[in-house]
């Protein structure tokens, strides 16, 4: 089932008195995700909640939920959705998560998206999660990732939208630009089949609760932003009726 891209007026400059609560952003890798949680979480004073950031957290300080999931982590196994959700459940109880956050990274399976859905439902005065696809066409991102290049430095370069003056060499210092392993294609399509894999079931619960929009990323990052918070607005209109 295909999902047509809504349009959007030029301009959906963002609202303080607006109530964003729980926003899920999805993309595949290249759409500008990142960027574009980084412009929400400006606009409306909102955290981005990463479960890569939270177990990451609890481990190093050392909390009952961080030393069960090292020890899956030191097994090379993969930490259950219910030591997921524990620590998720104690991310969400911190006050700067009342006006909304973002989520990054989860949920990722349906087990996870219902357990959210109950758990903001049992909370009083919690908006209900809305979903924003951020969607480019597959040749694009792919340039968007193989073209990518790095100076020792951290200088970022594209060969086919950002190219250096001379190929293989940083404008700035000179030195040799290299391509990241994870940028090669081989890489991309792995990732992209576990994104689709992981991600439509996702999407598909949220659509059948009218609480999903597509937004087209294919686009500068500020008329993509106006985009989101446009398809936002409309969903906790909708949502709210």
């Amino acid at each position: 089932m295909t999902t047509s891209i809504v349009s959007e007026p030029e301009t959906a400059p963002a609202d303080k008195n607006f109530l964003p609560g729980p926003v899920l952003l999805l993309g595949a890798p290249g759409v500008g995700k990142g960027t574009q949680a980084k412009a929400l979480m400006a606009a409306y004073g909102i955290p981005q909640i990463s479960t890569g950031d939270i177990l990451r957290a609890n481990i190093k300080s050392g909390t009952e939920l961080g030393n069960a999931a090292k020890a899956l982590v030191d097994q090379g196994t993969l930490v259950s959705d219910d030591l997921v959700n524990q620590m998720v459940a104690d991310r969400l109880k911190q006050p700067d998560t009342q006006r909304g956050f973002i989520l990054d990274g989860f949920p990722r399976t349906i087990n996870q998206a219902t357990w959210l859905d109950a758990q903001l439902s049992a909370a009083s005065n919690t908006l209900p999660v809305v979903a924003i696809s951020i969607v480019v066409e597959y040749q694009q991102l792919l340039r968007r990732i193989t073209g990518r290049r790095i100076s020792p430095a951290g200088r970022d370069y594209n060969i086919y939208s950002k190219p250096p003056r001379v190929a293989g060499i940083c404008d700035v210092d000179g030195s040799t630009l290299i391509q990241r392993p994870d940028d090669s294609e081989a890489v991309f399509v792995e990732r992209m089949k576990t994104f689709e894999a992981q991600t439509a079931p996702v999407i598909e619960h949220y659509r059948k609760q009218g609480r999903f929009e597509v937004v087209n990323g294919d686009r500068p990052v500020e008329e993509v932003t106006v985009g989101i918070v446009s398809a936002l607005k409309r969903l906790r209109n909708d949502s709210n009726q």
